[in-house]
């Protein structure tokens, strides 16, 4: 058996009404957690945002810093 060279041509109901009229008819549904996390995510970050004399400097271990001082010391001899 042999397949047809072209697809089928569509129907006389569906050649009357133009496609775009199907897809605004679509009616999307988002479940409630799909708009409430991202407005609890916005608020979070706006709240950090506007508090920010509570955050303080990470410290960093002294020794890193003396490693990377030698380091930098054996590569430039």
């Amino acid at each position: 058996m042999t397949a047809p060279a072209h697809p089928r041509s569509p129907g006389p109901t569906a050649s009357h009404r133009p496609a775009a009229s199907h897809a605004a008819r679509a009616e999307i549904r988002l479940p409630w957690w799909a708009v409430a996390l991202p407005v609890v995510a916005f608020g979070a970050l706006l709240i950090m945002i506007m508090s920010p004399g509570q955050a303080q400097a990470a410290t960093a271990d002294p020794a890193l810093g003396q490693l990377i001082e030698r380091t930098l010391q054996l590569l430039s001899h």
